[in-house]
């Protein structure tokens, strides 16, 4: 912010993020041992969690795809086999389109990005459009669908904690998600009327696609994402060999490792945050929020009271931890006992929970979905957070949702 003020262009490069962290990781560290706490295991624990292990590794693998596929062709070839007959007004409704229908079928939205934010790179270079309004649109569709996908783990973690039914608190987050998703795709295609997609001058290989639509076929069959990159990543090798002029085994190795060195700063700062939330949940920093959280839900009765304690449980947690499903786990015993006493029903608090805690992990400039895309663009995070419309809009319509006159609710 110092060096935005003082007029630099690029002023949240001039401090990268693994070291901007290191003030809070040492004030955690100091808190922790005032308590008693070790704070070198507790931080290495909260580093070699196996969900961070599992987010390093798949921005790890994310990075390689995107820059082996970007070296042999595959993206002009994609622009080339039809992307550029698309109207340009369309290209980020499109975009927003497809992320969501994978992110509605593996449930996931790390996974998405993976996948699609590398096409997405080449549509936004060929087409002149903003990249970060694009991968805005891409990390907006991801996070759509993967609100409503009933394989995602943060809707068996909601449903799960809320005791309802699936297909219960789906029907309930249709009716709030749809709304934000339709006024998106208007306004993803309003700002999209720029330059139509032009073809890249020189012939590409149609072949050079195969690796893409392989991610995305595995993707969609239900495939480990580590597993789908990893696949993608040899074919993209292979096809690349095969079909792009003097590329070999020896530029394939080089770019992989290219491509690894791209994400070191995300990976860093993946670890350095997995080990600040470890401090901040054993130093009581999470105990504290859903204690005062649960004093206002005591202090106001009402149904509005009751939801509007709910979401910001839900967001606070996730604002704590960078990550939504564990932010769900986290407060939802405290979110069925608010329900409970709110006259809540079961279905309407879970979906409050998964909504709210979406909304966040979209728009967190330090949260893994937005850390993926900005990695795998080289933009700041700060850049696509303010353009993840999607997220902003679904949090206006569930406040809305939440503000309308009294209507019944009950138990599941």
């Amino acid at each position: 912010m110092y060096f935005t003020w003082q007029g630099e262009e690029m002023g949240f490069y001039q401090l990268r993020a693994p070291v901007a962290v290191l003030p809070a990781l040492a004030l955690g560290a100091w808190l922790a041992w005032r308590r008693g706490i070790r704070p070198l295991e507790t931080v290495l624990a909260g580093m070699g969690h196996p969900n961070v292990m599992l987010m390093c590794l798949v921005f790890l693998l994310a990075g390689a795809f995107a820059t082996v596929t970007k070296a042999v062709g595959a993206v002009d070839a994609v622009v080339a086999l039809g992307l550029g007959a698309l109207p340009a007004a369309l290209i980020l409704p499109g975009l927003f389109l497809v992320a969501g229908f994978i992110a509605l079928a593996i449930g996931t939205s790390m996974g998405t990005i993976a996948a699609v934010v590398p096409i997405a790179l080449g549509v936004s270079d060929a087409a002149g459009l903003d990249a970060g309004l694009v991968l805005g649109a891409v990390v907006g569709g991801a996070m759509f669908g993967d609100n409503l996908s009933i394989i995602s783990d943060t809707t068996i973690a909601a449903t799960r904690s809320q005791g309802c039914r699936m297909h219960d608190k789906f029907r309930e987050n249709f009716r709030i998600a749809l709304p934000a998703a339709i006024v998106t795709l208007v306004l993803l295609a309003v700002l999209g009327d720029v330059a139509p997609v032009l073809p890249p001058d020189d012939p590409v290989s149609r072949w050079l696609v195969l690796p893409y639509l392989a991610v995305l076929g595995l993707a969609l069959a239900g495939m480990n994402v580590v597993l789908v990159l990893g696949i993608g990543l040899v074919l993209a090798g292979v096809f690349g060999t095969v079909a792009g002029a003097g590329y070999d085994a020896v530029s394939f190795a080089s770019d992989i490792y290219t491509g690894f060195e791209g994400m070191v700063e995300i990976t860093l700062l993946a670890l350095l945050i997995g080990g600040l939330a470890a401090l901040i949940k054993a130093c009581g920093g999470l105990d504290w929020l859903a204690g005062a959280i649960a004093r206002f839900a005591r202090g106001h009765k009402g149904r509005r009271a009751g939801e509007a304690s709910i979401a910001a449980l839900a967001a606070g947690s996730d604002v704590l931890t960078a990550n939504n499903v564990v932010a769900i786990l986290i407060s939802g015993s405290l979110a069925k006992d608010i329900a409970d006493q709110h006259g809540i029903s079961g279905r309407r608090s879970a979906s409050l929970l998964d909504i709210f805690s979406c909304v966040m992990q979209g728009v967190l400039p330090y949260g893994a979905q937005i850390l993926l895309a900005g990695s795998l663009a080289g933009l700041s995070p700060l850049l696509i957070a303010g353009k993840v419309y999607y997220c902003w809009l679904l949090a206006a319509v569930a406040i809305g949702f939440m503000m309308w006159p009294a209507r019944r609710v009950g138990p599941v």
